[in-house]
């Protein structure tokens, strides 16, 4: 189980990787790449060309964890077009993007919700 706490820093790389890279290939990317160290315990996150597959990679003080999202149907729709090669997220933005949302857009309440405390 991975957790995030406030320690944790979120990077997305924005150009997308082969996803035939194993740990050892993502680890050399953040380092040679982005001049990051993987064992930071923070997320660095890949996208593959198609757009259906994002790759979290992390390390948790024993040994890294690389995950897979891979949607059923359809791509992610969203992904940063800047001209760095890596972005920062927070957690809660991550949350978004692996809804298939973007983590950019201002949030709109849902029309049925209702504050707490009122009595309909």
């Amino acid at each position: 189980m991975l957790q995030l706490t406030p320690h944790h820093k979120i990077f997305i790389a924005v150009q997308p990787i082969d996803f035939r890279k194993g740990i050892d290939s993502i680890a050399a990317l953040c380092r040679q790449q982005f001049q990051l160290d993987p064992a930071s315990g923070h997320l660095f996150i890949f996208r593959n060309r198609n757009a259906h597959a994002i790759k979290i990679l992390t390390y948790d003080q024993q040994g890294y964890w690389l995950c897979l999202k891979r949607l059923s149907q359809g791509r992610f729709h969203y992904w940063p077009k800047k001209n760095q090669a890596v972005l920062s997220l927070s957690a809660s933005q991550l949350q978004i993007l692996l809804g298939n949302g973007d983590p950019n857009a201002p949030l709109i309440p849902h029309p049925q919700s209702t504050e707490l405390g009122s009595d309909r």
